[in-house]
């Protein structure tokens, strides 16, 4: 199951894409978010993979800050990030009876002022978890979970690193998005070989190109580039090891609205263009959910379910969108969406993708992205580590 995790810091305000409500395992088992009780905040595990979903409260010693970053591993403790004085602490909650019992990690040392210390989304299998920290010329990738003693340097990246998604199911291939010289590409750093980097998305030298989802199992990735619009962000979707051109569907364009996909539907190894994919919309009215395929023409926008937890969710391999909500009435759901619900029907006028040739243009409105001469930017079908992460 895709998920996309969203780091606290993120926001509208900061170039960011909005904050999720709960960040969810790679394999969707469980999540984990910051709780309210009155003026307290408190860490709490969700269970997502039994007959109904149930919540797990984790208090501490003392209530959380609001910023406190908390993931849920794949054997149901709580990762918590917590930061004072400089210091990076790191620790796994877990249930213990009445109680919650804490393993301490250990702790990353960052100039305060210079330095933002994030957490990556979730490594697929969720018994590691790493960290980005971003100063001012660099990036220092922490592995600070599932390691022999504490939290391990895995690597240094030049350049200031955002964003942040798993290409492959062992969590060995990450792509994040790099920016020096005053443009940001994403870029993949391969964990088995001592974080070596290498070009991911570079669809034109002057445009910022940055990856915002990946699903492993169909190569299919959500990318957000100025390239077809200078000066204006919009989303567009490729496969990794295509030979076809990078998309940017008309219809993903939404006037005054912030558009943030959030999951994509796994298991659909060969037809990347039919796997459903989750959008957060966000405008002067709220926040709702749109559900798109890029095989169609079309967003469907759906109502938001009460006490959604705004931007998390997930995909079933036969098509079912998971939402998990909480509001007074049920502090622990999970709203169900059905394949017709979440438009599992083919639209009216959808086109496969596949129908095209590659010199075929795209839908009216789409723009394609031009096959650059060897000299020129690597485009995504050709990325050099596109073979280690599709079938």
């Amino acid at each position: 199951m895709t998920v996309c995790a969203i780091e606290p810091s993120a926001g509208p305000g900061n170039g960011g894409p909005p904050r999720a409500g709960c960040t969810i395992t790679a394999e969707g088992a469980y999540a984990a978010r910051l709780a309210l009780s009155g003026d307290s905040w408190y860490p709490e595990r969700w269970t997502l993979d039994g007959p109904e979903p149930y919540a797990v409260p984790l208090p501490g010693n003392q209530p959380e800050e609001p910023g406190t970053e908390v993931q849920p591993m794949g054997d149901g403790r709580v990762l918590v990030h917590r930061v004072a004085a400089g210091r990076h602490v790191f620790a796994l909650l877990y249930p213990t009876g009445p109680g919650t019992g804490e393993l301490s990690l250990g702790a990353v040392e960052c100039p305060e002022d210079t330095t933002v210390l994030r957490l990556l989304p979730p490594v697929p299998g969720g018994e590691r978890a790493y960290a980005l920290a971003v100063g001012p010329r660099a990036t220092v990738l922490w592995q600070v979970a599932g390691g022999a003693c504490g939290p391990e340097r895995v690597a240094e990246i030049p350049g200031r690193c955002s964003g942040g998604a798993w290409l492959d199911r062992t969590g060995r291939i990450l792509a994040v998005d790099r920016e020096t010289g005053g443009r940001t590409k994403a870029v993949v750093v391969d964990l088995e070989r001592d974080g070596e980097v290498s070009p991911l998305l570079q669809i034109a030298a002057d445009s910022d190109d940055r990856i915002l989802l990946a699903d492993p199992d169909s190569g299919l990735v959500l990318i957000r580039s100025d390239a077809p619009s200078p000066g204006q962000d919009r989303l567009g979707w490729g496969v990794l090891g295509s030979t076809l051109p990078v998309r940017f569907p008309e219809c993903l364009r939404l006037p005054d609205c912030v558009v943030t996909p959030f999951a994509i539907q796994p298991g659909q190894a060969l037809t990347p263009e039919r796997c459903a994919v989750a959008l957060r919309v966000d405008g002067a009215f709220g926040s709702w959910l749109g559900v798109w395929r890029p095989a169609e023409r079309r967003v469907r926008h759906l109502p938001a379910p009460e006490g959604w937890l705004t931007g998390a969710g997930l995909w079933t391999a036969d098509g079912e969108l998971r939402l998990p909500c909480s509001s007074p009435r049920l502090p622990c759901g999970v709203a169900r969406l059905s394949a017709r619900d979440a438009g599992g029907e083919r639209a009216e006028g959808a086109r496969d993708a596949e129908e095209s040739t590659p010199g075929e243009p795209g839908e009216p409105g789409e723009t394609d992205t031009p096959t650059p001469a060897p000299q020129r930017p690597v485009p995504l079908q050709q990325a050099p580590l596109a073979r280690l992460v599709t079938k």
